[in-house]
């Protein structure tokens, strides 16, 4: 089905909300009728005098904004562009149960989905009444894509909360042949580090999510890393999740790396599956 946008009013507004644009506007196509004259050279009669015309052409003119700010965009696919990273805080923002963090990379920041309310960790959040802080970063690893500059663990430490999803290692993939020994060691220091400073936290790692049908030996190992890490600090642990969108290419955004709307909701639907079998 196609996708409707709505265009950033704010956008419109600077390009049309100029009243003396507008009225220039709407003079000129009315010049441009056969048989028209200049309104302005017209004499006005009771109906149309300069007192009321000016309220008419602005009206016509906010019209034109209104209709503008309610356009549409269609897209032929039904996928929106890449999600952007942006503020922490999910989508439900009324919320008012737990406070549950996610540690994640671009599949639980909702990367090819049209809108980060279509990912799994939202939809699953607003399932539960759980208030949602989601700092993801797209392309993180426990050793790809790090710098000064992200501190995952940080914010997700800075929340506070009540349950903490970690669900990272895809990445880390892309680097095995070169950093197995360091990908194996920033395993056990992050889930160290996150419960030393959430000893009260709830914890569940997710086995690392996976996005083609072929598995490289890494999978399996990182997977395996990943398990030990949450057996040594008591942290739930939910296997399988690499194969939950194999086979299935039509749950697959555009840039075939990510999940589409369908394929979130798939996660979704899983992840809730393992949820009540952890009793939440």
């Amino acid at each position: 089905m196609p996708r409707i946008l709505l265009l950033n009013r704010t956008k419109a507004e600077r390009l049309l909300l100029n009243r003396t644009d507008a009225e220039t506007l709407l003079l000129e196509r009315h010049r441009q009728r056969p048989g028209a004259s200049d309104p302005h050279r017209q004499r006005a009669s009771p109906r149309t005098t300069p007192m009321t015309r000016g309220p008419l052409i602005t009206l016509a003119a906010i019209a034109v904004v209104l209709a503008l700010t309610t356009a549409i965009v269609v897209t032929s696919n039904g996928e929106g562009g890449p999600v952007s990273e942006g503020s922490a805080q999910g989508s439900n923002a009324v919320a008012t149960g737990p406070i549950v963090a996610f540690y994640g990379d671009s599949y639980t920041l909702g990367i090819g989905a049209s809108d980060k309310s279509k990912r799994w960790s939202t939809l699953i959040c607003g399932e539960q009444n759980w208030r949602e802080v989601n700092p993801s970063v797209n392309g993180l690893g426990f050793v790809n894509n790090r710098s000064a500059a992200i501190d995952e663990p940080g914010e997700v430490i800075a929340a506070q909360p009540d349950i903490v999803f970690i669900t990272m290692g895809l990445n880390d993939n892309f680097s095995y042949d070169r950093a197995a020994t360091e990908i194996h060691r920033r395993i056990d220091v992050d889930f160290s580090r996150l419960k030393g400073a959430l000893p009260a936290a709830r914890f569940i790692a997710v086995e690392p999510f996976w996005y083609t049908d072929e598995r490289p030996e890494s999978l399996g190992v990182i997977s395996g890393w990943v398990k030990s890490a949450a057996s040594d600090i008591g942290a739930d642990f939910v296997p399988g999740a690499s194969h939950w969108i194999q086979h299935h290419p039509e749950w697959m955004a555009t840039d075939r790396l990510h999940p589409n709307n369908k394929g979130y909701a798939e996660m979704t639907r899983r992840m809730n599956a393992e949820l009540k079998k952890l009793d939440l």
